[in-house]
């Protein structure tokens, strides 16, 4: 009898299945396709499971899920897994996150052309039996400006393969430095001055709540005339409504969608229009794409089971159980500090450094670095950061990480403090741990504070004097806002001081102009975490 069950859904390739197949200890059961009410029945009975992006991973299932220590997606994204809820019950998660590149990087490329050259609606025609030569002029793209948006795996093939067809690559991504970008043949800039330039604009970005309608109306209104645009990482990247307005207006002259907010999608006013192109969603769907990414799950699966290190575990890391029990609790806390510095710095980060201070330095603090790195680098790149690529991706993109261990905590049992290094400025924050291992930060570029790092928040800079601190409040309440909580710290009476705030709702783009413009405030960030 095996000592493993393995239940594979979503017609994962059975060819790709052959690694678990092969071992002795393993039985694969191959479930095709079920609603989550027969998959409750059966997902006591498995110790892995293999899904593709049909099956919800979700918090009811694993409830029901007393064997499973390991959930493989088929694929890079994991929207479809509750990744929370996996970790909570103690549930590593891994991904494929190499196999499907070259797929989704043609079909980009395969997008772009037919945007181009018109090919989808002239063959739409020729089948009617229309030979129609002149309604189908198109565009060479040679000497063309292509905008790039994310430059992750993926969106680096693609400015590979189109320089190779002599285009200009301009691209958008905050964590590549200028240095970095160079060495590819690629311009980096704001995401203002890529809409600005480019001819063609393709997406390579994650959906995340930074992400989402990233491309909408107003972007829209600093494209160039004529722009064709290409989506083939996550639909929800493009507001699909002022597309269509773009479109419709020959603001846009064409775009090409091959995934949307709400799939599947066969009807709607995008689909009417003539210079709108779609395919359902075929980026990975090439037989190699697919047998590679159940190859690359199969195996990392086994050696999940077997406790060995896995290699693409985007939850939660892989180390030994002693030494998870001593930093676990401090891996939030990092991750919170991460993404707080990413939202607070302006320009392109080139030094990341972690100092650590008291008790935490008695374990083995290199994970909680990888915690902090996944945290800065997460929202923003295409491919899934885990706690296995997190410092590589950093590395790539021209990033110094350092870590520094010292023994001083300033009067705390441990700290964690985040040094962030751009072109533009230097910023350093520190947390540590209360009560019941809640996450707090106590100290921003020197000044002491006490917030817990959670939700929205609000970071104000200013002069310390009076009819500042009241402006701010009113001109949040005028928009309906609630303020949950002000922490304010100052080093000297009328110097410098800092103004964080914790809000309930996001904080409208026209107030946080107001509290910039407002006499003494010196900056004003907003940051979702």
């Amino acid at each position: 009898m095996a000592d493993f069950k393995v239940l594979a859904m979503d017609n994962v390739s059975e060819e790709g299945l052959a690694p678990l197949r092969n071992d002795k200890d393993i039985e694969v059961v191959y479930g095709g396709k079920m609603t989550e009410e027969e998959l409750i029945k059966i997902i006591g009975d498995y110790d892995a499971m293999i899904v593709r992006s049909a099956t919800k991973v979700t918090p009811n299932l694993l409830e029901h899920a007393s064997k499973l220590k390991v959930v493989g997606r088929a694929g890079v994204g994991v929207d479809n897994i509750d990744l929370n809820a996996c970790t909570e019950n103690g549930i590593l998660v891994v991904n494929a996150p190499d196999g499907n590149t070259i797929a989704a990087t043609e079909h980009t490329m395969a997008m772009m052309l037919s945007l181009a050259r018109n090919i989808p609606q002239a063959v739409r025609k020729i089948k009617d039996g229309i030979w129609d030569k002149k309604a189908f002029l198109g565009v060479e793209l040679r000497n063309k400006v292509l905008g790039v948006i994310g430059l992750g795996r993926i969106g680096t093939n693609v400015a590979r393969r189109a320089r190779a067809m002599e285009m200009k690559i301009v691209a958008y991504d905050p964590y590549l430095t200028e240095e970095k970008a160079a060495d590819m043949g690629v311009s980096v800039m704001p995401l203002e001055g890529v809409l600005k330039q480019a001819d063609f604009i393709t997406c390579h970005m994650p959906k995340t709540k930074e992400t989402y309608h990233l491309i909408d109306e107003k972007a829209f209104s600093l494209m160039k005339d004529g722009v064709r645009i290409i989506n083939c990482a996550r639909g929800g990247i493009i507001d699909e409504e002022a597309l269509y307005h773009a479109l419709k207006s020959g603001k846009v002259a064409g775009a090409a969608l091959d995934v949307f907010e709400n799939e599947p999608n066969t009807e709607g006013p995008l689909h009417k229009l003539d210079n709108f192109i779609a395919t359902p969603h075929l980026g990975a769907s090439t037989c190699e794409a697919q047998l590679n990414v159940a190859v690359d799950v199969a195996e990392e699966i086994i050696d999940a089971l077997r406790g060995d290190v896995v290699k693409n575990t985007v939850n939660i890391p892989s180390v030994k159980p002693e030494v998870m029990a001593g930093i676990k609790p401090y891996l939030n806390l990092a991750e919170k500090l991460g993404k707080f510095q990413a939202q607070l710095v302006d320009g392109r980060v080139k030094k990341l450094e972690i100092i650590y201070n008291g008790e935490l330095t008695k374990h083995e603090v290199t994970t909680i670095t990888t915690a902090m790195v996944k945290g800065m680098l997460d929202p923003i790149l295409q491919e899934r950061v885990n706690y296995v690529n997190a410092v590589m991706l950093a590395k790539q993109r021209g990033i110094q990480v350092v870590q520094t261990v010292n023994g001083q905590a300033n009067g705390y049992a441990s700290l964690i403090t985040v040094n962030v290094t751009t072109d533009k400025m230097e910023s350093s924050v520190s947390g540590t741990l209360f009560r019941e291992n809640a996450p707090h930060i106590v100290m921003i570029d020197g000044y002491r504070i006490d917030a817990v790092p959670e939700g929205f928040m609000l970071y104000v800079p200013h002069t310390d004097k009076p009819r500042i601190i009241g402006p701010v409040g009113t001109l949040i309440g005028d928009h309906n806002v609630n303020i949950a909580s002000m922490q304010v710290g100052r080093k000297i009476i009328g110097g410098r001081a800092v103004m964080l705030l914790a809000v309930d709702a996001e904080v409208p783009e026209e107030t946080l102009n107001a509290i910039a413009g407002l006499d003494g405030v010196e900056r004003v960030k907003f940051i979702k975490l």
